[in-house]
């Protein structure tokens, strides 16, 4: 079965997320653009999946629950959970492991917490843009603990890129999928025997991928696209 996915994407509960990143208008922009699996990633943080997932159904989308945690070595892991309520609970112990600061809208932005009627209900005032003091093998430890997959995300770009900040694919922990921005060139030798995910990185409704990644999988399901993303690639 042929799938197109967008599995990086930030709501407006994300510091740089657009206001218009709601979870409604997410999924209707994923519906519009042709799309069959999303998975939402805000950074540090899940407290917007209950809406989405509510949207997904709505418009016959497949939702990858997901995060992204940003490790005490500034290296963004995409994080994709097999339901809901577990990446909540993920969430709710990464919240512990943030900055005891607090969030300065004007400066970060605002974390707008929303319903599935994309109304406002709440804003998080942790500073989600902080670094978790969890290193990055610690990172993938808890993800993996939680019957998740640790994703290092757009490891070739920017200064929270795996190979831009450590600057080499480590040996352990050993990840079977990576996130390449493929605007960029990436080493090769750090993707071999790896599936690699392209995915927007969206922070606006415009930047949602359209119909350009599939995935192959025997079934369209959540279960089955974290089994690929564990499994060895076939060479």
């Amino acid at each position: 079965m042929e799938l197109f996915a967008d599995l990086h994407i930030h709501s407006c509960l994300s510091p740089c997320g657009d206001d218009d990143m709601t979870p409604c208008n997410i999924a209707g922009m994923a519906k519009i653009k042709g799309l069959d699996i999303i998975a939402l990633t805000d950074h540090n943080t899940a407290r917007n999946l209950p809406a989405i997932q509510e949207a997904c159904d709505a418009y016959g989308l497949l939702l990858v629950p997901g995060m992204e945690i940003t490790t005490r070595e500034e290296v963004h892991m995409l994080g994709y959970f097999p339901d809901v309520q577990t990446a909540l609970d993920f969430s709710s112990m990464i919240k512990t492991h943030l900055p005891p600061k607090k969030n300065k809208p004007s400066f970060f932005g605002y974390q707008r917490v929303m319903n599935s009627d994309d109304e406002q209900i709440d804003e998080e005032d942790a500073l989600l843009i902080g670094a978790t003091d969890f290193s990055l093998s610690e990172t993938a430890k808890q993800v993996i603990d939680y019957g998740g997959v640790p994703v290092p995300a757009h490891i070739n770009r920017g200064s929270h890129g795996l190979l831009v900040n450590l600057g080499m694919m480590p040996e352990t922990p050993y990840f079977p999928t990576v996130e390449m921005w493929r605007l960029l060139p990436c080493d090769e030798k750090a993707l071999e025997g790896r599936h690699v995910l392209h995915s927007s990185d969206a922070h606006y409704l415009g930047d949602i991928q359209e119909r350009e990644h599939a995935l192959r999988l025997e079934h369209r399901s959540v279960a089955d696209l974290l089994a690929w993303m564990r499994s060895k690639k076939e060479i």
